[in-house]
């Protein structure tokens, strides 16, 4: 089987869409041999900040010496970004042979009734891959929630790590933090340990109340104390338990994913479940990388490359805008799924652009350009819907070289996945 035959056979599950329940996970993982159950965990489940602080703590492990899975989602441009070993990506070759030896097992168990989701089949190659690659540890994001995501069929981890908590998804976990913090709490488990972003007061009494039920330990990032030295664009340098610290990801939402995975690493290594010197922290967090998280991918004109689709989210680059780029008249190009929160997003990133240039996300559930085009009429000084992304990048890019302007893509990261590649070849032909 080729690589790209794989590919096709993985995408033919879409159409089943998502479906919570781990029911039909298990019944694969049992015919695959339970791979699941031949590796260590930290698990991670949040509505922002998982992918960056799971990609901070698979930097560290690999630092440490570790033979460090990454399981994340979802991928920006190459699918296998989602299944990882040592911060690199699969060869092509290893996911076409795990596709063709268990595809099979998919075929088998639909004639039998068991209908096997796309989440859920890549959800198991990960744990095939990684066992099969005898993983020390696997850094594990949830997809969807956490008690009923298929990446919950795992024994209790190492420890649970919960990021914040924010209003995403609510038509399947809930319309209220409270309900949507009872889903990302379904990680946690008892014999083990959990630890938690900075968190709004009812997702906080939430995991509160989870961790005293389960009488599992509770360390917070607000605990963790850094000495902030340097803060930028291109990320921010500070200083932890007298250690200096470099952090190549921007914004005061980094800073908290970062707080976040040092409490997981000092309590994994104070209790003596993983052995990471303070060099190992320090190398693992400069090398530590997230594509389309408030990425600047251009320095003359700036060009930012951010995925935020959520309200949460939209908050946390509208506070890196207003700090880093006060100075500057910024075009945003932006395109985002209809069934987001589209309005409170907007609400948000009202009057901070010159020009807003809205697009098509390559999405089934796109809202259309023109649509969000109404809907940013004024909000800003002009606004202007393109068909293409690329058209739109294009017409931002001259205008930026010509005053100095600034340019952001963002609303999804599809749209993310989609326009990243062409933007680096427009700045790397702009040097």
């Amino acid at each position: 089987m080729t690589y790209e035959e794989a590919i096709s056979k993985i995408h033919s599950l879409l159409t089943f869409g998502s479906r919570p329940g781990l029911d039909r996970m298990r019944v694969l993982l049992e015919r695959m041999g339970n791979p699941q159950d031949k590796l260590k965990y930290i698990h991670v489940a949040g509505t922002n900040g998982k992918g960056s602080t799971c990609e901070i703590i698979s930097y560290v492990l690999t630092a440490a010496g570790y033979k460090t899975g990454l399981f994340i989602s979802p991928y920006i441009t190459d699918f296998r970004e989602r299944i990882q070993i040592n911060n690199q990506m699969i060869s092509k070759a290893v996911l076409a042979e795990a596709v063709e030896k268990t595809f099979p097992l998919i075929e088998q168990l639909s004639k039998e009734g068991v209908v096997i989701t796309e989440f859920e089949y890549v959800n198991a190659l990960e744990f095939y891959i990684h066992s099969n690659e005898k993983c020390d540890v696997v850094v594990l994001e949830t997809g969807m929630g956490g008690l009923l995501d298929c990446t919950n069929v795992i024994k209790p981890p190492l420890c649970s790590v919960i990021t914040t908590i924010g209003l995403d998804h609510t038509k399947i976990l809930g319309d209220t933090i409270e309900k949507i913090a009872a889903q990302k709490c379904g990680i946690i488990k008892e014999n083990s340990i959990a630890i938690t972003s900075k968190q709004d007061e009812r997702a906080m009494e939430v995991i509160s109340r989870t961790v005293n039920s389960l009488d599992v330990p509770l360390y917070k990032s607000e605990n963790v104390s850094i000495e902030i030295t340097e803060e930028n664009l291109d990320g921010s340098k500070f200083v932890w338990n007298g250690i200096d610290i470099e952090l190549h990801l921007a914004g005061d939402h980094q800073i908290e994913n970062a707080k976040t995975a040092i409490a997981a690493i000092d309590i994994l290594r104070s209790k003596g479940l993983l052995k990471i010197s303070d060099k190992n922290i320090r190398d693992g967090f400069k090398e530590a990388k997230n594509p389309a998280r408030l990425e600047k991918l251009c320095d003359k004109p700036v060009v930012i490359l951010d995925g935020a689709h959520n309200p949460n989210g939209i908050e946390a680059l509208k506070n890196a805008i207003e700090r880093f780029l006060s100075d500057k008249k910024i075009t945003c190009i932006i395109g985002m799924l209809a069934d987001k929160d589209i309005d409170s997003s907007i609400e948000l990133l009202s009057g901070i652009f010159d020009k807003v240039y809205t697009v098509s996300v390559d999405n089934p559930r796109a809202l259309s350009s023109d649509k969000l085009a109404e809907k940013f009429e004024g909000k800003c000084n002009a606004v202007k819907c393109f068909d293409k992304p690329q058209d739109a990048f294009d017409k931002a890019l001259r205008e930026a070289k010509k005053d100095g302007s600034a340019v952001l893509v963002c609303g999804s990261l599809y749209l993310a996945g989609e326009i990243r590649p062409y933007i680096l070849e427009c700045c790397n032909s702009n040097q």
